[in-house]
């Protein structure tokens, strides 16, 4: 390398005649957010205890990372709120493209402070570690809560206090300590009204504030990863045109289309349709209750639209029983995980609560072949409880090469090929076996 290089001899002299970057404080980098266009944002040192589950990945993705710059951009409540979801889509599409903008601006802005920093809304989704689920730097929602722009309702969507639910969020990651940082809001925006349990097509929020993620998955976001691959399978296993035009309307197909071409569309969103709650937003609901319910929930309690459920959920059950005018579409499962280690972390997600009702039995699952993991699992009262190891007596012992079993459960193996093989081997009563399927349709 050459020293009389003009990049080099640019740089150097940039480095002798540029002063200090400035200390960076909370007040002057929500004026900058605001300035690059953001309606608010709040500001969290790494090391807050809050961000102990994300401080990894931040990590990962950006080692630098001392600070984390949280920034909302409010959407329009009326196109969210409407039946046609291609205009609520248009929605999310457009404030998605303004905060991914904002974000990029705030960088190139304190870039030209002497800061480095990551977008973290840029790219591609990451696939970062073993953690289930997994495809995110950092989620903006835990973040957000942290730096005060709002709580998670029980529909698990970030409340803002002046804005409600209907916000966009996102998180720069930033190469420098600030002076000062955000505080949790002392409340939660939350009114509890629970019109978001009404109106979820699948019942994936509960009245209890339990939360069934896979369901939420598996149909609002249909038309993303998961539900994409199974619509490929679809597609694959068909022997001929009208084949697949009789297990795909000319519908659906358009809506894989236009997700495709213009950007994944989201097929419900309801839970955030519905929410009254945030000082801009809750007027309305306060003046007419019945007034708003008849406008906001009803309508979208009766539109006619197909509900994609796993066969055998609860949610297969909550809309046959809740929304008759609704045609329910039964897929695969969106989540497949590819190891026995993130199948266990995603077990407590797919377990479904009502068909476990009348279970009771402990099992002892001991993995072999190329993954050797041994775990007790017990299932009782509609609870699971998964640990790590043979613990006490097991009702039931399964001893089965981790490989086969996974292809099992992506429907590659049959139950029968596998006691066969010897691939799989029971101890104990069988019928439990059974049971335990019910409790984790696929």
């Amino acid at each position: 390398m050459k020293n009389d290089h003009p990049t080099i001899q640019a740089f150097r002299a940039l480095r002798q005649s540029e002063q200090r970057a400035p200390e960076l404080n909370l007040e002057m980098l929500k004026v900058i957010a605001r300035e690059c266009g953001a309606d608010d944002a709040g500001v969290v040192r790494l090391d807050r205890e809050e961000l102990d589950g994300e401080r990894p990945f931040v990590l990962q993705a950006f080692p630098q990372t001392q600070s984390l710059i949280s920034i909302v951009v409010r959407m329009s409540p009326e196109p969210l709120r409407s039946t046609a979801r291609s205009v609520a889509n248009k929605e999310f599409h457009a404030a998605t493209d303004e905060i991914d903008m904002v974000a990029r601006k705030i960088v190139l802005r304190l870039r030209d402070l002497g800061v480095s920093a990551l977008n973290t809304a840029a790219g591609f989704p990451m696939e970062m570690s073993e953690t289930p689920g997994r495809a995110w730097i950092v989620s903006h929602k835990i973040v957000a809560e942290a730096a005060g722009l709002g709580r998670m309702g029980i529909h698990r969507n970030v409340i803002h206090p002046i804005f409600g639910n209907f916000i966009l969020l996102s998180t720069v990651l930033v190469d420098a300590k600030v002076a000062d940082e955000s505080a949790p809001i002392d409340y939660n925006p939350c009114l509890e009204c629970k019109l978001c349990v009404a109106a979820c097509p699948v019942g994936a929020i509960a009245s209890d504030g339990r939360f069934d993620a896979i369901a939420c998955l598996n149909h609002n976001y249909r038309e993303f990863f998961g539900g994409f691959n199974d619509w490929v399978q679809t597609v694959a296993d068909s022997s001929s045109g009208k084949a697949y035009q009789e297990k795909v309307s000319d519908q659906e197909t358009a809506s894989m289309w236009q997700s495709l071409s213009f950007g994944a569309n989201y097929k419900s969103a309801y839970c955030l349709a519905v929410c009254p709650a945030g000082e801009d937003v809750i007027g309305p609901f306060l003046t007419d209750k019945s007034g708003f319910i008849r406008r906001t929930l009803s309508p979208l309690q009766e539109k006619i639209e197909p509900v994609y459920v796993v066969a055998g959920t609860d949610a297969e059950n909550h809309v046959t029983k809740r929304f008759p005018y609704k045609t329910v579409r039964r897929i695969r499962s969106g989540v497949m995980p590819p190891t026995v280690k993130r199948l266990m972390g995603t077990m407590p997600l797919v377990f479904q609560r009502g068909q476990s009702k009348g279970v009771r039995a402990v099992y002892h699952f001991q993995f072999t072949g190329g993954e050797s993991i041994e775990v007790t699992m017990t299932i009782a009262d509609q609870m699971l409880d998964i640990q790590s190891g043979l613990i006490g007596r097991a009702d039931l012992r399964v001893t089965v090469d981790s490989k086969a079993w996974l292809e099992f459960l992506a429907k590659k193996r049959s139950l029968a090929w596998m006691l066969v093989t010897r691939a799989l081997r029971l101890k104990g009563n069988p019928k439990l076996l059974a049971e335990f399927g019910r409790c984790f349709p696929t």
